[in-house]
């Protein structure tokens, strides 16, 4: 036997939940022993547009109907696996005024699950709320009292409160509870100095307290104190924190009957409600995407006020039982489900409207057969659509089947690639795989090379005798690998050519072993301290990512003439540069590094075809464990105000650094606060490796930054930076501008001081002469050989036209005429080549250093 009275609703999932307590039908004669809690599980079915029942589960208790009842029913998280489930708390009065309250949890099978229970002396009666945990709250003798399922225990919070209007989850906060309660006033400030309208405005504050943190959260940041004594409840909408400041928007009634919208703690809207008594407030997204409040009344009457330009009352209802919102309908967006009141008719869910104020509007009692055509027609339509939607599915599932075929070959080309390298390098005989290994089939007969040749083609690459490592060294900064390889000083090659390689010394079949890295090439000189940077050059990410920074030393060994007065002792490193949190995922890594390089022939004052080298540098191993004991971290500490840093941990920071350099003239007075400023406000100091660079100590994200100042005269310098971002650059700029005299002019150089200019410059200029000499050498020697050959017999000239000028007198003397139109045409090449250098030899005079000349570099 069902008892009517105690039916209590709930929406979830597009259900609803019924609640009903009952007596056992074989046990009417001791009914008072033991009652039943029926739940059913109701679904709108969108054929007869009705509810229907989809299943039913029952809790068996041991209790008298007159001394168990439900008191609330309300969905909350599970701790335990974070699922929201529906939650019943139910109150059992026992003997000497003691009540036992019992918090049971659903299902999704209709199994009940007893979460836990608690006895109080009193009964709860004020503000009772099921939050997160499954947790209970509430409120008594202006007290606030909580229990969740993980303590089991009855707390108090310390706050007085005299009414609680939500509690819900706040972004950064955790679970929270809102209300008002009695303001503490100042103990000096007199109470008749209020008039009533004061004290009743200032005597209450409304308030946040987090549960977790049993923290206190300041009302203006919800709504502003003026508005604390009115508020009845309050539907907190959104809630995030941007730039480290919690931003809320809120919905609250008021015991004056109106309904007012809050966005960070100001009003930006109000209406004036259509029934006295307001007591609750909940929102509903439509499907037009509408933001719908819903107030309920304490008479049973119901409005929707809807928020667009303002807020307006939309619709109203009266004699409403109860009001769920949820996606019964399915359709992806909230409906409203209005429970009626109809004392003539006993069945649940007989009475009811859901709508959406919009597309969707059922009501029972109606017959809706004429929309059965429509939907027949809408059947159709959707059948068409499916199919449509196969073919694209099925063209989609054939490119995708496409694009892993092709990623599948240009991972074997790689592997096989990679391989290989690792054979040319380890100095092993590199076998290609057949076609029929591959699953190809040759269109004509294959012809293997003899395994023999390819060895001696790979010995004769590997084959190096020159020893150009002087030293194998490793850093770990911040998320990058920092490889390093110091040359010895015999190194004659171009640096513009110089690489490294990272390859991975384990065999993984799924992943390619070649580490994408950048590479950076590095002269510090310890007697002048500079360092020159040139402009950026980096590849394809298939290739290696190759920067290049040309120094003095670089252009000395190019130009060993002219830049011999120099004499300039940095020693040559060539630096590789990778993300280091993807090695990190095999625990243990060892990488082969390589070396590569290019040489040229020159013979007979003409550059015969470069030949590509490569040199084993040797292996480095990376570990987690040795990672974080600090074995490869750059160590920089203060010894005697200077920086204790290695010339390793030195190169390690500027190569994962930016650089950026800065012109600074002052035409009003001297630039001597720049030093101070270094000094005092930086905290910087020299290293002991290099004393015109300097390394900022001071606290922060500057932090590790290395200044060099260069000053040319009192009034102009150049402040060069290597920061890790440009946050920090922008952080030090700040915090130079504020020493810096007014009429300071500050100027971003893009490729450093004018010298670095002139040199680059000069090096393009030299390069291009070498591709014009080079060219005019290969014509002269390709004539004089066709001549020779001429003359011998037996022999075969391949050009016929010289073959026919050779065969007579004149035509030898029209062969030597048409050389020496070339010879001529040579000439002019040079004269071309002088004017350029002409052009170098101004541009050094404006920095007061002298410019190598092709003749001198070729010699």
């Amino acid at each position: 036997m069902l008892l009517g009275k105690q039916e209590h609703f709930l929406s979830y999932n597009g259900e609803v939940l019924i609640f009903q307590l009952s007596k056992p039908k074989h046990d009417e004669g001791a009914a008072d022993k033991t009652m039943n809690l029926c739940v059913r599980r109701m679904s709108f079915n969108r054929d007869t547009k009705l509810f229907v029942q989809k299943s039913s589960g029952l809790f068996s208790m041991r209790a008298s109907h007159l001394k168990i009842e439900i008191i609330c029913c309300s969905c909350a998280t599970d701790s335990r696996t974070g699922i929201i489930l529906p939650c019943i708390l139910m109150k059992k009065k026992k003997r000497n005024n003691v009540f036992r309250y019992l918090l049971l949890l659903l299902h999704s099978s209709n199994q009940f699950e007893q979460s836990f229970y608690f006895n109080l002396d009193y009964e709860l009666k004020e503000d009772i709320r099921l939050f997160t945990g499954p947790s209970v709250l509430w409120r008594h003798a202006n007290k606030l009292f909580y229990i969740s399922s993980d303590t089991c225990t009855v707390l108090s919070a310390p706050v007085q409160l005299s009414s609680v209007v939500w509690t819900g989850e706040i972004a950064g906060e955790g679970t929270v509870v809102l209300g008002t309660g009695t303001a503490c006033l100042a103990e000096s400030e007199d109470e008749d100095e209020f008039s009533t309208s004061d004290r009743a405005i200032w005597g209450s504050e409304f308030f946040g307290y987090a549960v977790k943190t049993q923290k206190m959260l300041t009302g203006t940041c919800f709504m502003p104190h003026a508005y604390s004594r009115v508020v009845s409840s309050v539907y907190v909408c959104k809630n995030e924190i941007s730039k480290k400041q919690l931003r809320i928007s809120l919905v609250a009634i008021t015991h004056k009957n109106q309904l007012i919208w809050f966005q960070d703690g100001l009003p930006k809207g109000v209406c004036e409600l259509p029934y006295e008594k307001p007591c609750s407030v909940k929102t509903a997204v439509t499907s037009s995407s509408d933001l719908l409040f819903v107030v309920s009344f304490a008479s049973g009457n119901i409005c929707v006020v809807q928020r667009r330009d303002s807020l307006q009352v939309a619709s109203k209802w009266q004699k409403v039982k109860s009001v769920l919102v949820d996606d019964f309908t399915g359709s992806g967006s909230e409906q409203l489900l209005l429970l009626l009141k109809d004392d003539s008719n006993m069945e649940v869910l007989s009475t009811f409207i859901l709508t959406d104020l919009g597309e969707v509007n059922y009501a029972s009692g109606i017959n809706y057969k004429h929309d059965v055509p429509a939907a027949e027609g809408l059947q159709e339509n959707g059948l068409l659509t499916v199919q449509a939607l196969e073919t694209r599915l099925q063209a989609g599932c054939t490119s995708i089947r496409e694009l892993q075929q092709h990623l599948r070959l240009k991972k074997k080309v790689i592997l096989e690639s990679c391989r290989a390298l690792i054979d040319l390098v380890e100095e092993r005989t590199h076998i290609l795989p057949t076609a029929k290994e591959e699953g190809l089939v040759s269109l004509w007969d294959d012809v293997e090379n003899p395994p023999h040749s390819l060895s001696k083609e790979t010995s004769l690459a590997s084959k190096v005798p020159e020893h150009f490592i002087e030293k194998l060294w490793q850093r770990v900064v911040g998320d990058s690998l920092v490889v390093g390889v110091e040359l010895t000083a015999s190194f004659y090659l171009s640096l513009s050519d110089v690489t490294l390689s990272l390859v991975m010394d384990q065999d993984f079949s799924l992943i390619s072993p070649i580490i994408e890295c950048r590479n950076k090439i590095i002269k510090l000189n310890k007697a002048f301290s500079a360092l020159s940077v040139s402009s950026c050059q980096i590849e394809p990410p298939p290739k290696k990512m190759k920067l290049d920074l040309h120094s003095k030393n670089d252009l000395k060994k190019e130009f060993p003439k002219r830049c011999s007065q120099f004499q300039l002792d940095g020693a040559k490193t060539v630096i590789a540069v990778t993300r280091l949190s993807p090695l990190l995922a095999f625990h243990h890594v060892c990488c082969i590094v390589l070396l590569h390089a290019k040489k040229q022939k020159r013979q007979n004052d003409s550059l015969q075809e470069s030949k590509n080298i490569t040199v084993l540098c040797g292996k480095i191993l990376l570990s987690l464990e040795d990672i974080s004991n600090g074995k490869y971290s750059v160590k920089m500490l203060r010894d005697n105000s200077y920086c204790t840093g290695s010339m390793e941990d030195i190169l390690a920071v500027l190569a994962v650094s930016v650089r950026f350099s800065f012109r600074i003239v002052s035409s009003g007075c001297t630039l001597t606060p720049i030093n101070s400023w270094l000094l005092g406000e930086m905290e910087c100091t020299p290293f002991k490796e290099c004393h015109d660079s300097i390394f900022c100590h001071k606290a922060g994200n500057v932090y590790g930054t290395v200044f060099n100042w260069t000053l040319k005269n009192p009034v102009e310098g150049v402040l060069t930076l290597f920061c890790r971002n440009l946050t920090v650059l922008f952080q030090c700029l700040h915090s130079l501008s504020r020493v810096l005299p007014p009429s300071c002019d500050v100027k971003l150089l893009k490729s450093g001081s004018k010298s670095i200019l002139t040199e680059q410059l000069a090096l393009a200029l030299e390069k291009e002469i070498l591709i014009l000499r080079s060219s005019f050498f290969s014509k002269e020697s390709k004539a004089e050989n066709s001549l020779t050959w001429g003359n011998e017999p037996g022999k075969k000239i391949s050009d016929v036209p010289v073959a026919s000028l050779l065969d007579s007198e004149e035509g030898v003397q029209q062969f030597r005429k048409k050389l020496q139109n070339e010879r001529e045409e040579s000439v002019l090449n040079t004269t071309y080549a002088s004017r350029k250098r002409t052009a170098c030899d101004l541009a050094g005079a404006t920095t007061g250093r002298p410019i190598p000349t092709p003749e001198t570099s070729s010699s």
